[in-house]
This record gives C-alpha cells, structure tokens and sequence, in this order.
C-alpha cells in the first residue's frame, strides 16, 4: 500500500497548494478593486489572473476531494450495500473512469506542449499573457486526479481482498 500513500501525499500537497493560491487571488482581486474604484485606473492584467488561479485552485484541488471523500455522490444505493458490496460499485466505476482520464491526461500533456512551443497567448485582454502555464496546471491536476483514482481503485480491491483500510489509504 506504499503507492497508495505516495499518490494520496502527492494528492494532498497539491491540494493545499491549491489553498494557498486563494491568497494571490484575493489580492489580486482587492488591488483591481482599489485602483479602479479609489484611482479610477482599472488593471489590464486583474481578469486574466483571476481566471487563471481560480483554475488552477480547482485543478490542485479536485484530486484531493477525491481523497477525502468531498465530490458530489449519491448516497442511496451506499447506504444500502455494506463496504465490500460499496467497494465493487466503486471498483467497477473506476475502472470505467480510469481510461477516459488517462486518454485526458494524454491529451492535455500534447495541447500544453504545443501552446508552450508555439508561444500561444490568451487573447483576452490588453496583456495577453502565454497560455501554456494554465494548460500546464490542467495536465497536471488531471494526471494528479488519475493517480487518485488509481489509488481508490486500489483501497477497492484491497476493501474485496478482505483488508480494511483506514481513511489515509493504508490496508
């Protein structure tokens, strides 16, 4: 279960990565805020970085919602079924899942390397910043997002081996 706990610790950092960005964010916001308002001179720069970080807040962070169990699900078939039976639903979701996120993975890995070798730019403001950063924190939140899930496929299989594991992914 070691390569359970190296992906969930992967999984947490970048998900308190991902928290310590709302820290830029709300700066960002409340210096646009001052100087449009208080010296009427808006920033070029405020939309794009507000969109970019609370990207990558999302990105960071959707892995380790999996890990700590805080994505949307539907309790009424759960509450039902007893752990092992919950692991088996579980299993065979993630085995379906797995592949689309690694065919995902795949491909935000060549868009990010094609907006980096082509220098591409936002287009969405005055200051038209490169692009290939924002694409970068999508590839690696998914590959982060698809080792969770590999890891939670994991814990079900060991869950229908008959080996409990505890909520920070030891057996």
């Amino acid at each position: 279960m070691r390569v359970i706990n190296l992906i969930e610790s992967l999984t947490r950092r970048a998900g308190w990565g991902g928290a310590v960005l709302i820290f830029p964010l709300i700066g960002a916001l409340v210096y646009e805020v001052f100087s449009r308002y208080v010296l009427g001179r808006p920033t070029l720069w405020a939309f794009e970085i507000s969109y970019m970080v609370m990207g990558a807040i999302f990105m960071l962070g959707m892995a380790n919602a999996l890990r700590v169990g805080q994505h949307v699900s539907v309790d009424i078939l759960s509450l039902q079924l007893g752990q092992r039976s919950n692991a088996l639903v579980r299993l065979v979701g993630y085995v379906l899942f797995l592949p689309i996120l690694v065919w995902l993975v795949w491909e935000l890995s060549k868009y990010a390397l094609a907006a980096f070798e082509s220098n591409e730019r936002s287009g969405r403001s005055a200051w038209n910043p490169v692009i290939w950063p924002v694409f970068t924190v999508w590839f690696v939140g998914f590959l982060l997002l698809a080792l969770q899930v590999l890891a939670e496929l994991l814990k079900s299989v060991a869950i229908l081996m008959g080996r409990p594991v505890d909520g920070e992914g030891k057996a």
